[in-house]
């Protein structure tokens, strides 16, 4: 995936901020999803010099990833994906056409499947759901870095000397 600016319907700056968008349409699609995730954040790190932790890296991805799968699960059509870097956040968003709105269930460890907003906000800063003329949006945040000032973090792409 080129996040270059060659394909212009992926990345976008809008008001200087880095920000992509994507539609999946099937199951198939989960991984792309991931693998936006990955590529948009390593061109964070790349082209804006901004620090992205491996931890940062891995918990958006397995975020998008529970959210991509349940909008596919829950919700008739294609879903939408929006990445954007906010205040030193990525901010995560995934549309899709269903208007229930998710259930959170209370924790359970007995409980077989079904976790998977359970995860998500436990990854999460922040974590809302928003009723949309069409469909909703959850959308979630998560720190770039633990601590962009800490030289021993393990920032992704970059090794600690």
């Amino acid at each position: 995936m080129d996040l270059s600016g060659q394909r212009g319907d992926r990345q976008v700056l809008v008001g200087g901020v880095p920000a992509v968008s994507a539609v999946f349409g099937d199951e198939k699609e989960i991984g792309e999803a991931r693998d936006l995730v990955r590529d948009f954040l390593t061109s964070v790190q790349a082209e804006h010099g901004l620090p992205v932790s491996q931890r940062a890296m891995g918990m958006v991805q397995l975020a998008v990833s529970e959210l991509v799968t349940n909008a596919h699960k829950h919700a008739p059509g294609p879903c939408l994906l929006t990445l954007r870097v906010e205040d030193g956040t990525i901010q995560a968003s995934v549309w899709d056409s269903s208007t229930t709105l998710p259930l959170v269930l209370p924790t359970d460890p007995a409980r077989v499947g079904q976790h998977g907003l359970e995860i998500v906000m436990a990854l999460c800063q922040t974590f809302a759901v928003q009723r949309e003329p069409v469909g909703k949006r959850i959308t979630i945040s998560v720190m770039l870095a633990d601590d962009p000032d800490d030289p021993d973090e393990n920032v992704a792409g970059r090794t600690a000397l």
